[in-house]
């Protein structure tokens, strides 16, 4: 996207795909805990207009207490800080990527990661609610594919056979009979760029679109919608 002028990605170790695009707009920051962040590294955000986060993992990889930890625990902390980045002419767009199937109403049965994803968008909500110049929301994407986006498919990490054979016998049926669930990822990743820079902020009152108070939760259906997918 040409009209992005800076980006800056958090990551644990060096980011292959940076290092390979020689893009003199991205600057990699190698940051280890993501439980604290310190003034020297907000100042390399400093003029940033938002943040796509985008750190997760699958609820059957890790135990429940770490699930929450990485979920919900690290979203909030980096939210905290990033919050000090906006301003009343200047807000800071917050965009936290939840998934399908989260709610903020969970029931007895819900599996875990939706309702620890829905009770980080309820207290997403809240520092919306309390801090007018951070404007949080929230996107859920249904099955996200890569299959059609050569850039990414050398970076994308190797799949065990049994779980590789699974996602294609999966997404055939997605991708042609239940498009509302399929997410793109060439699609996926502008859409939430857009986001982060603000582009939809007039566009978010639909019946896909839950509201808790200002802070909208998009569902997979709305980002298709609003990027001009089909339905």
């Amino acid at each position: 996207m040409k009209d992005v002028s800076k980006i800056s990605i958090l990551s644990r170790r060096p980011v292959k795909m940076a290092e390979d695009a020689k893009d003199p707009r991205v600057n990699v920051i190698l940051h280890k805990d993501f439980e604290k962040y310190d003034s020297e590294l907000l100042s390399q955000l400093k003029g940033a207009s938002g943040c796509v986060w985008a750190l997760g993992i699958s609820q059957t990889q890790v135990g429940p207490e770490e699930y929450v930890k990485i979920t919900k625990d690290y979203t909030l902390v980096a939210s905290e800080a990033f919050e000090t980045l906006g301003s009343d002419e200047k807000p800071f767009n917050f965009v936290y990527v939840s998934g399908m199937g989260a709610t903020t109403q969970p029931g007895r049965f819900s599996a875990i990661f939706a309702r620890v994803k829905g009770e980080t968008e309820l207290a997403l909500a809240e520092m919306r609610k309390t801090n007018p110049s951070f404007h949080a929301s929230s996107v859920r994407p249904g099955y996200v594919d890569a299959s059609s986006h050569d850039a990414i498919k050398p970076y994308i990490p190797a799949k065990l056979p049994l779980l590789k054979a699974a996602e294609v016998f999966m997404g055939i049926p997605i991708k042609y009979a239940m498009k509302s669930y399929w997410s793109p990822t060439q699609d996926l990743g502008r859409f939430l760029t857009e986001m982060a820079m603000g582009r939809y902020k007039d566009r978010l009152k639909a019946k896909d679109i839950q509201m808790e108070g200002d802070f909208p939760i998009l569902e997979n259906s709305a980002f298709r919608r609003l990027s001009g997918l089909s339905r």
